[in-house]
């Protein structure tokens, strides 16, 4: 996989993400659906944005490991963020960078003013490169 960040366009790293992400011939692309806060049999989300944040990234690892990949394989995500602040893009930055020090993936932010179901305040979903067998 290459990440370029042409010196002509904006430098997004600093947010967590890269402009342009290319994959080799032959790969297997996975694509994760929006994966937001619920965890199975704790019913409702946490009432804190960050939390929502911490944990929809915690169900995006699950998911890749269950298809054999890892954070380093991801080449694309979308976040949705309800009601969007600059204090929410500090907090998804921060995430995206955490999961992700040294690589970084391309990303799209949609602000959203409501997502599938009340309480829900963040969601993400991700393309990822998956080994061949």
């Amino acid at each position: 996989m290459q990440f370029i960040n042409p010196t002509e366009l904006n430098d997004p790293s600093g947010y967590g993400f890269t402009n342009i992400v290319t994959v080799p011939p032959g790969a297997t692309l996975a694509y994760i659906a929006g994966q937001g806060s619920g965890r199975t049999g704790e019913g409702g989300y946490p009432a804190s944005f960050s939390e929502q944040v911490d944990r929809a990234f915690a169900n995006l690892r699950t998911a890749l490991g269950v298809i054999g990949a890892s954070p380093e394989t991801v080449v694309k995500i979308t976040v949705l963020s309800v009601d969007h602040t600059d204090d929410k893009l500090r907090v998804i930055s921060a995430a995206r960078n955490a999961f992700w020090p040294d690589h970084k993936p391309a990303s799209t932010l949609i602000p959203v003013p409501r997502l599938a179901t009340s309480g829900m305040l963040f969601e993400i979903d991700a393309v990822a490169v998956v080994a061949n067998q």
